[in-house]
């Protein structure tokens, strides 16, 4: 079947799933392939919980009129999401970048969502599969489009912005992620930078954080919208206070680093006409939610700042920046290995150490394997259940605690344990 029938088929009901356990009625299923699964296995589960269609690329599976044969279901999947972007006739903004690119994603959302109808990536389905999925979750009904981008080697922004083929672009910062697949900090300014190659090529526009001196060099010459310098840092103790506008606006996100994403957000509203109001009342109700950010209080009066979405150095030192800038005198730190590093590793993970001492943090625990090889005298564990083991037993009160590690590392399970 080729991509103009099939599309005929998808725009009748504007729904696509990959997950056989989550199909909606009246989509189509892709069966994906991964490692350690073969999504043509259940086409026709997907049909009896009321799947349209179900899309296969091996012969043997087809065994009913509603299940189509195609040669490769990721690329068909791809194609269609390209077919489907050129009928659609809104702006599509992509951002990409090191850090805080899901939280800008979901600021940039939720103040344009005010006054229009916006479809944006959930959580961060951001790869080869999840772009396409963002695009084919875009209906008639969609006035902006919002496409989170991620990546772990070069090339991947290229391939996912052939696919969006975005109006407008942002990259929130150049930092050490991924140093495994990009090979140096440099090796990451180049990847991320070809959302920047593409918008050029295309003569679209890019906002700029013009206090990063990267993006002001990597942009010369191209159509910029620069972060508003209305917008001014307030206080971070620990949510963030910004005043914009003459408007102080007291927002639910934690951290001094989260006051240029905060800034992007408004930028991106004030260029689409969102009024002050809107931006005021969105800002100040966004909740961050997934480990990312967020404040919890426990029984003990113990706050937590759980920020265990992810992590490495360059989101590490940031989180530890503004945690040793809070008031108060009862801190612990609970850190978890940085994964992705390659051959940087044991250096990054000895500066992160180093760097606790500098900022005069008194109690780090390290957890990990790889934190275990640095040279300090905080307290290591070398797995989970090691520290498990210390928190039930021990009684912590009116402290605040940081939680942050990679994702491997699933830290958020500490807050079972920490009374």
């Amino acid at each position: 079947m080729n991509i103009e029938t099939l599309y005929k088929i998808y725009s009748q009901h504007y729904r696509v799933d990959t997950d056989s356990r989550k199909i909606r009625k009246n989509t189509l299923y892709f069966a994906l392939k991964g490692e350690n699964f073969n999504g043509n296995f259940f086409a026709e589960e997907a049909l009896s919980k009321g799947a349209s269609y179900s899309i296969v690329d091996e012969k043997e599976y087809v065994t009913k009129d509603s299940i189509i044969l195609v040669d490769n279901v990721l690329e068909t999947l791809q194609l269609l999401a390209i077919y489907h972007r050129k009928k659609l006739n809104v702006p599509i903004l992509s951002l990409t970048g090191s850090n805080g690119k899901t939280t800008t994603k979901e600021l940039i959302n939720a103040i344009l969502e005010t006054q229009y109808r916006t479809t944006a990536t959930t959580g961060n389905l951001n790869n080869h599969i999840g772009v396409p999925l963002t695009l084919l979750s875009m209906t008639p009904q969609t006035e902006i489009g919002i496409v989170e981008m991620g990546a772990n080697h070069h090339k991947e922004i290229e391939f996912l912005c052939s696919i969006a083929n975005p109006d407008f672009g942002y990259i929130t910062n150049f930092g050490k992620a991924h140093l495994e697949g990009f090979g140096s900090v440099e090796g990451v300014i180049e990847a991320k930078s070809e959302l920047y190659t593409y918008l050029k090529r295309n003569d679209k526009t890019i906002f700029v954080n013009t206090s990063d001196k990267i993006q002001v060099e990597k942009t010369s010459g191209m159509n910029v919208i620069p972060l508003s310098n209305s917008v001014e840092f307030v206080e971070a103790n620990p949510f963030v206070k910004i005043q914009f506008k003459n408007e102080r606006i007291q927002t639910l996100l934690i951290g001094n680093y989260n006051f240029s994403n905060i800034a992007a957000a408004i930028t991106i509203g004030e260029h689409f006409n969102i009024s002050l109001e809107n931006i005021k009342n969105a800002l100040e109700n966004y909740k961050p939610t997934n480990n990312r950010s967020q404040i919890l209080k426990t029984k003990n009066n113990n706050t937590i700042i759980l920020d265990a979405y992810n992590a490495n150095p360059t989101s590490m030192k940031a989180a530890l920046d503004n945690f040793s800038g809070l008031k108060s005198d009862a801190k612990i730190a609970i850190l978890g290995d940085m994964f992705e590093l390659g051959k940087e590793s044991k250096e990054e993970h000895q500066f992160i150490c180093d760097y606790c001492k500098k900022l005069g943090l008194k109690n780090v625990f390290l957890v990990g394997q790889l934190f275990n090889q640095t040279t300090t005298d905080f307290t290591k564990f070398k797995s989970f259940e090691l520290v498990q083991d210390y928190l039930q037993n021990t009684d912590f009160q009116n402290h605040h605690l940081l939680i942050k590690g990679s994702r491997g590392m699933a830290l958020e399970r500490a807050l079972g344990f920490i009374k």
